[in-house]
């Protein structure tokens, strides 16, 4: 697969904290000019480079001093406004070296979200890259809060994977402090073997994944979650070890290959792919075995005769789940009515719809257009 490295054309970095930052808790300047040097080479090839960034709650815990295990929220925040111009800093002097502009983009999940803005921020996107500027994307750490829901990224995999399925990108490449997914905990076992390709991000593949980096707030199984994000969308991933010398430009050479990459399993249209991953899911339904053949083998629309139960307060045009009656997640789409309705007309043909609302406004509770499988 190394030529699907060497051929990309738009790459996503995702760098991590704990990549960023030296044993002291402090920005690693020595390390990220390294990756500077190599990301300028790779634009010099004409290669469309995004960067997304973490580091700006853990350095500015760092200069704080303050503990991350036990800081609040508004600590958390606190920590953010202080370390992302340090980030932000760091990066654009590295690439000023080699004649090369960066922009500042900060995000909330609300902005995929919500379609407008989403359309909004993949047009700003495509116009940096246009004008050969790298844009250097966090998530934005100092307004977000657990208390506010569908606004905050778990973690920057998420964030990575989003920008590059929106992107159109070709490769989403993982900068982490490990050489890829192994077959077990490699800090746990000695004999834990490399896996080198994975063509499907399964449930088995998924069991192999281990919890958070000190440090850091995602782990492996936000990694995996995050290519197989990528991966639906008809582009590559793969994970890499940021502390290996060089380790950006001997991967795209050929002289690395010490990696976990994940071959592509569809290729999800882009309204699709905003659908199944960037967008706030606000309840769900629960459908009968028959409706779930029809979605998986006929690729049918739902209908209200095949819902059995219905979860939230969800409006009409929001994003729902559908599960099958095992509690699988097996899609999600669009509803066509809110959760009152579906309520009052789950279970029944859609031609007594009209009858039980006093209006009908379609056959369908999710019309197939507006559905993807997961």
């Amino acid at each position: 697969m190394f030529n699907n490295i060497k051929n990309a054309k738009r790459v996503v970095f995702k760098f991590g904290t704990n990549i960023l930052r030296d044993l002291s808790g402090d920005m690693d300047y020595k390390r990220v000019e390294s990756f500077i040097e190599n990301l300028s080479e790779l634009i010099k090839q004409g290669k469309e480079v995004i960067i997304v960034t973490s580091g700006a709650v853990g350095i500015g815990a760092n200069k704080l001093g303050i503990d991350q295990t036990k800081y609040s929220l508004f600590e958390k925040q606190a920590c953010a406004s202080v370390g992302q111009p340090y980030v932000m800093r760091m990066w654009e002097k590295g690439f000023q070296s080699y004649n090369i502009q960066v922009a500042q983009v900060l995000l909330t999940e609300d902005d995929f979200a919500v379609r407008r803005r989403y359309l909004s921020l993949r047009n700003t996107l495509f116009k940096l890259l246009e004008h050969n500027i790298v844009p250097i994307i966090n998530q934005n750490d100092a307004v977000c809060t657990s208390e506010i829901e569908h606004v905050c990224f778990s973690d920057n995999d998420k964030l990575s994977a989003l920008v590059a399925s929106k992107l159109d990108a070709d490769l989403l490449v993982t900068v982490s402090d490990i050489d890829g997914l192994f077959d077990k905990n490699p800090k746990e076992f000695k004999d834990a073997k490399l896996i080198r390709e994975v063509d499907e991000i399964t449930q088995d593949i998924e069991k192999l994944a281990s919890g958070a980096t000190l440090g850091g707030r995602g782990g492996m199984i936000t990694k995996l979650q995050g290519a197989k994000v990528v991966t639906n969308s008809g582009a590559y991933a793969i994970i890499i070890n940021g502390k290996k010398e060089n380790i950006i430009k001997d991967t795209f050479n050929g002289k690395n290959n010490v990696y976990t990459i994940f071959a592509p399993t569809q290729n999800l249209s882009s309204k699709k792919r905003w659908i199944a991953y960037a967008t706030n899911v606000m309840g769900s339904l629960t459908i009968n075995k028959g409706a779930k053949d029809a979605l998986i083998i006929r690729q049918t629309s739902l209908l209200p005769v095949g819902v059995v139960k219905c979860d939230g307060d969800f409006a009409a045009n929001d994003a729902i789940s559908i599960f099958d009656e095992d509690n699988n997640e097996i899609a999600r789409g669009i509803s066509n009515y809110d959760a009152q309705d579906i309520k009052k007309i789950m279970g029944i043909r859609s031609d007594k719809i009209e009858q039980i609302l006093g209006q009908k406004i379609s056959d369908d509770i999710i019309s197939k257009d507006n559905l993807v499988l997961l």
